[in-house]
Formats: structure tokens, C-alpha cells, sequence
């Protein structure tokens, strides 16, 4: 048996719910992902990801940053699953 994450969240079910924005609270749809690692514990290119809503993305990006995690944003219309990106979404930040 397989558990598929993306699906849980409705990223990959038309009529599922919109994935949320991964601040503390919100309940916004996403459209933005920031894709981050903290290098003192994932290899270089592992990237966790935080879903963010256009109201919450600058604040989400501004906590990754400033601890020097935050690799890239894309919108998440965008994001790709490949090899070397961790599946792996959030769905709520630290804060």
C-alpha cells in the first residue's frame, strides 16, 4: 500500500480541496511554493517545501532567508516533482 501526499492535499485530485498556505493560521489557497533546506541537517539537494498565499509569501521568504534556507520561489502552478526535489510539502510553518 502507497501513501500519496500530494494527493492527501488535493494537489493531485481536480475535485479535492485547493492546497492551503503553510503560515500558521491560514487557510488561503496557496500560490506560491518556496522550496528550502536547512543544510545543518538535509544534503544540499534535498528541498522541503512551504506553501505560501501572495499575502504570506514575503513572510515566509523573509524567515527561510534570513536563517539562509530558502534555495527558490515558484509559483505553484510551477512545481515540479522530480528526482532531486523532496516530495515532501508542509503544510504548516514554525511560527
Amino acid at each position: 500500500m502507497s501513501f500519496d501526499l500530494l494527493g492527501s492535499l488535493g494537489a493531485s485530485s481536480p475535485g479535492g480541496p485547493a492546497p492551503q498556505c503553510s503560515r500558521k493560521g491560514c487557510r488561503n489557497n496557496a500560490a506560491w511554493a518556496l522550496r528550502w533546506n536547512n543544510p545543518r541537517v538535509h544534503t544540499p539537494e534535498r528541498r522541503k517545501i512551504w506553501l505560501a498565499c501572495n499575502d504570506h509569501r514575503e513572510w515566509l521568504g523573509d524567515y527561510l532567508a534570513t536563517r539562509g534556507f530558502l534555495k527558490d520561489v515558484v509559483p505553484f502552478t510551477e512545481l515540479d516533482q522530480d528526482q532531486d526535489q523532496d516530495p515532501h510539502i508542509s503544510t504548516s510553518s514554525q511560527e
